[in-house]
């Protein structure tokens, strides 16, 4: 008998979209990227692909252990007004209270409009103060300069934070300039009072720290997924420096970007296109035996790497009701034969059965969901073919000699 041909063909796609951020606020892209690594299959997260600026350029290590990250956005803030000495209002000094608990947004897939959702919180906040005039003057002179920035205000140094906030260890400072940041672990105003009037008072900068709560690649399609979240900027507002400090811009938009660039690769051994289905024994047991075989099959063995959701089913050259037939060419007669895949450990169906000889057939009903829990690296799997008992025996009493046929079994990520 003639050898039975399979093609085997893996679908990907890759979908790219353009983002038209939002007018009249300052903006900010975070991106982030899932691509798979096969030295660390189990690591199914999303990279932070933002550049990093401000603080935690300047401390990587302190943002590393907590997964913080930072960026030194444009925003100036001026006073309006003169901060009074002993003001009993923290809104009349310097004050921050920020969205410090988790918000979340939609992002979207620009091709298939699926919907994930992305979750980020304010982590931290610095600037640099900027006094209208020299430190020592405001106090009264006669102090060293750390002390007079000490004295200016309530409490320690401005490098302890005001409780809620936490100290991180960062005060440099100059006659008129110190520069800090805070971590910001819960919601609360962190207040310093005045103990002299400040003429005039500004923030240089804003550096930002936030961390971030992505979706599982794993259950995404290739592509871009976008979405924005908007913050409003100003007194009594998400990003509220109080009443007297006013901000050079009214709201703050992210823009998120998650990149996911799956792999779905199948690799078949070389001549294991070309699959000869032959009796439990071999011809040769059977011709000497005489016994009709029960079956004729061919196990083809192939490695299949995915980080994605993938369906499979099959095209055949020649159509038995919904599977694949072989036929033989003189009489035209045609047996069905049946097509099933085995699939490694860490690839399930829809609702997470392992796949076990699962049948392949041409509409792809059965197939239409197959889904990693890991990133499976180039790892076993098995297509199984058969033809049945009953159709052997259609086959032998024909006296035909080949029966010949194309199968083409497709992995499809567009799912």
């Amino acid at each position: 008998m003639k050898p039975l041909s399979v093609a085997v063909r893996s679908v990907v796609s890759l979908l790219l979209f353009a983002f038209v951020p939002a007018a009249n606020a300052l903006t900010q892209d975070i991106s982030a990227l899932f691509r798979p690594d096969p030295s660390k299959p189990n690591e199914n997260t999303f990279l932070n692909t933002t550049p990093i600026s401000g603080y935690c350029a300047q401390y990587p290590s302190e943002c590393r252990a907590t997964k913080m990250f930072s960026i030194r956005l444009p925003f100036i803030f001026n006073s309006t007004s003169p901060i009074q000495a002993n003001h009993g209002d923290a809104r009349q000094g310097a004050m921050f209270k920020l969205p410090t608990t988790w918000r979340t947004t939609q992002v979207t897939h620009s091709a298939t409009g699926e919907t994930e959702v992305v979750e980020v919180r304010w982590s931290g906040i610095g600037s640099t103060y900027r006094l209208s005039g020299n430190a020592i003057d405001l106090v009264g002179g006669g102090v060293s300069l750390l002390i007079a920035h000490q004295r200016l205000w309530s409490g320690l140094s401005w490098v302890y934070a005001p409780t809620p906030c936490r100290y991180s260890g960062i005060g440099l400072y100059t006659n008129t300039d110190y520069t800090f940041f805070w971590k910001t672990p819960v919601e609360g105003v962190c207040a310093k009072g005045a103990n002299y009037l400040i003429p005039g008072f500004s923030y240089r900068y804003l550096d930002f720290a936030y961390e971030l709560r992505t979706p599982n690649p794993l259950k995404m399609s290739s592509g871009q997924y976008t979405g924005s979240l908007t913050y409003s900027v100003g007194p009594g507002q998400d990003i509220d420096m109080g009443d007297v400090m006013l901000p050079n811009d009214s709201a703050l938009t992210l823009n998120f970007k998650l990149d996911v660039e799956h792999t779905l690769k199948v690799e078949v051994p070389p001549g294991g296109n070309r699959v000869e289905l032959v009796p439990q024994e071999g011809w040769q047991s059977w011709l000497n035996s005489g016994r009709t075989p029960t079956r004729l099959f061919r196990d083809q063995r192939f490695h299949i790497s995915a980080s994605s959701r993938f369906k499979m089913a099959l095209e055949c050259q020649i159509i038995s009701g919904n599977t694949c037939a072989i036929s033989e060419a003189g009489s035209g007669h045609a047996v069905p034969v049946e097509v099933s895949v085995s699939l490694p450990e860490g690839l399930t169906d829809a609702v997470g059965q392992p796949v076990n000889r699962r049948r392949l057939l041409r509409d792809g009903s059965g197939t239409e969901l197959f889904q990693p829990g890991f990133y499976v690296d180039r790892r076993p799997g098995t297509l199984h073919f058969e033809v049945a008992r009953n159709s052997v025996e259609e086959m032998l009493d024909s006296g035909a000699k080949a029966y010949t046929g194309n199968v083409t079994v497709i992995w499809d990520s567009e799912v």
